[in-house]
């Protein structure tokens, strides 16, 4: 059986790097702008709602007694999964020689690094005096304290920035013979100088292609325990304490599958958009999307998975807490963000068995931002568990304020932004490597096998 071609049309390496610098080189649209102002318009919520909790504090936040986790960790951790698809697009399936993921690895690693800006936001202005975050460093301070190495927070603060350092250098890396190819297009000086400076003098010749590839790998090496080890310590946020619901070993790879998931069908539905916008279906092709669906579905099955062995090991454990903890998720206060998540996580995945729907780009688009809903309220599912802990004495009901909204709603704005800068400036197609799995840049191409 012969595999469909990953590049559809008639493509050259000059029609490539002629269709992706375009769209880098344009004068900048009214749309553009629209869009931009519309993001920094909600960055500016963000900005005033961080700005007023530091002013107030954080009780303008909806937190009570029992639940003194709301919707920050919450945020937090969508946005830490959000980012798990770029690494695992571009470090995991580089290693695997997948050659399909060319076209979709640049800007699906642009979108690991902004969300990734996103979530380090949350713990920040959690803490509560934002001012003193800096013990969280290991570095000598004035009060003569350390960081508690134990603590969970710490945890988050090495594996989260580790996981940002390596994203940058494996996203910079990948773009430097791109910049190249802008920097040899530019009509202006000062474009030359800028992109010849960010091309780190790129020339393209054979040894710097040898070192490339050798420093793109270890990349790809580093990144790829990152992808398990990040998410992993985000979940020991929760399973290393004692409350029912949280204090279980599966959390770490229940963890990473949900946040592939959610990580995969942002990458969709960002990539959906961009190749109508910039009309790159024959770069993006419907094989593409098809694989990426794939792959949303067999973690959507892990995760219904997840979610029926939590009902498992609370009934088979014996312990009455764990047991009422998982009936009150089904059928307690929160009951309507239980269902939403299952139906969105559960059910919606399931569409993708059929080849049909798998390539209806209108269908896989609706279904990817179910998908986000949904992953999003498994996080809030999880978090919920404070509300009704060992003494009903303390049961208290959580319900977010508008400076909750505000500042979610508002941390989105700033990833538009990002992404939009991102779109309007790099090359948002690795141009490179898509030529990379180009007929022509097979040596027997044209000749006899």
């Amino acid at each position: 059986m012969v595999d469909e071609p990953l590049i559809t049309g008639n493509q050259t390496f000059h029609s490539i790097t002629d269709t992706v610098s375009k769209i880098a080189e344009r004068k900048t649209t009214v749309t553009w702008l629209a869009l931009i102002g519309m993001a920094l318009s909600l960055v500016l919520v963000l900005l005033g709602s961080i700005g007023y909790l530091v002013w107030e504090g954080i009780g303008v936040w909806g937190l009570n007694i029992p639940v003194a986790w709301g919707w920050a960790i919450v945020n937090f951790v969508f946005w830490v999964g959000i980012g798990h698809a770029g690494t695992l697009i571009s470090a995991i399936l580089h290693l695997f020689r997948q050659q399909w993921r060319t076209s979709i690895n640049r800007f699906a690693e642009a979108m690991t690094l902004f969300a990734v800006i996103c979530a380090l936001i949350f713990p920040g202005i959690h803490v509560g005096r934002i001012w003193v975050a800096y013990w969280l460093f290991p570095v000598p301070n004035q009060m003569q304290m350390w960081p508690q190495f134990r603590s969970p927070l710490l945890w988050d603060v090495f594996a989260v920035s580790v996981y940002f350092t390596v994203s940058l250098m494996f996203w910079y890396v990948g773009l430097i013979p791109d910049l190249a190819t802008l920097r040899d297009r530019a009509k202006t000086k000062v474009r030359k100088i800028v992109l010849g400076i960010a091309s780190l003098g790129w020339r393209g010749g054979n040894r710097q292609w040898i070192n490339y590839e050798r420093a793109y790998l270890v990349l790809a090496g580093l990144s790829t325990p990152l992808v398990l080890s990040v998410h992993s310590v985000v979940s020991t946020d929760f399973a290393v304490s004692m409350v029912p619901g949280w204090h279980t070993t599966i959390f770490p790879p229940y963890f990473v599958a949900g946040a592939i998931f959610s990580g995969f069908a942002m990458v969709m539905t960002l990539g959906i958009i961009v190749r109508k916008i910039f009309k790159l279906e024959h770069i993006i092709t419907l094989n593409h999307l098809e694989k990426m669906n794939k792959i949303m579905l067999l973690t959507g099955m892990m995760v219904g998975y997840a979610y029926s062995c939590e009902f498992f090991i609370a009934w088979y454990s014996g312990n009455t807490y764990e047991a009422f903890t998982f009936v009150n998720r089904a059928f307690g206060p929160y009951a309507w963000a239980y269902w939403i998540m299952v139906s969105c996580n559960v059910l919606v995945p399931q569409i993708f068995w059929f080849k049909k729907i798998r390539r209806n780009v209108a269908v896989m688009f609706v279904a990817t931002i179910f998908i986000n809903i949904g992953m999003w309220f498994e996080r809030f599912v999880i978090v919920m568990s404070l509300a009704r802990d060992f003494l009903p004495s303390s049961w208290d009901y959580y319900s977010p304020t508008i400076w909750d909204v505000a500042t979610f709603v508002g941390s989105f704005g700033l990833f538009f932004t990002l992404f939009l800068l991102f779109i309007r400036f790099f090359p948002i197609i690795a141009m490179a490597e898509v030529k990379g799995v180009l007929p022509q840049a097979d040596p027997h191409h044209g000749g006899k096998h």
